[in-house]
């Protein structure tokens, strides 16, 4: 029996607003991020069982749409967490070119950086296990960008950045991990944030 996976990014947090790299460090979601996560809700399929990453913008990501969704409790999935991003971790893109002249453009990384072969691995075994355990369910998955796009690339599969409560369904049999189709929960230009005394 098939289990399919919808595989997505959490929304955006408050480094992802200030433009700074991540990795495994835990910002909490912004609150833009928070109204995407509430958006999202309404653009998820049902599913049977929600998962995240045990870093915190993801935890809340799920938690919100599991909440309004009534999809039950989620369940923390370490090997979600989004790549180990070493020296570079809360830096921006300016701060990294000014100390790494050329290296993202050449697509270098500094020692300790976690190559995406080790994401996909483990990214991949989270998501087999995830059939394992639901046989024939459907599953939503809230990680990051990294993860999404080594789990994408160990699969040969092209894939852009994923923009927040973005990614990729994928399924998963007896067989292996296959890649489907890119998925959007969210219209991003029509998400707003509201005062908490609107809500």
């Amino acid at each position: 029996m098939e289990t399919r996976i919808v595989l997505v990014r959490h929304g955006q947090s408050t480094w992802n607003a200030d433009g700074r790299w991540q990795g495994q460090a835990d910002p909490p979601l912004s609150p833009l991020g928070e109204a995407q996560a509430r958006a999202a809700a309404d653009g998820c399929p049902d599913v049977d069982v929600v998962v995240a990453s045990d870093l915190v913008r993801a935890q809340q990501t799920a938690d919100i749409i599991a909440g309004q969704r009534c999809f039950g409790p989620v369940r923390p999935e370490p090997r979600l967490r989004e790549t180990f991003t070493g020296e570079w971790t809360g830096l921006t893109r300016d701060e990294i070119e000014e100390t790494w002249p050329g290296w993202l453009a050449a697509d270098r990384r500094p020692p300790g950086f976690e190559s995406w072969e080790s994401v996909a691995e483990r990214a991949t075994g989270a998501l087999v296990d995830l059939h394992a355990a639901h046989p024939g369910g459907t599953v939503l998955a809230v990680a990051h960008a990294g993860v999404i796009r080594s789990v994408e690339r160990g699969l040969d599969v092209l894939g852009s950045v994923p923009k927040n409560l973005g990614g990729r369904w994928f399924h998963v049999n007896g067989d292996g991990l296959v890649a489907g189709d890119v998925v959007v929960l969210i219209d991003h230009a029509s998400v707003v944030v509201t005062a908490p005394d609107q809500l």
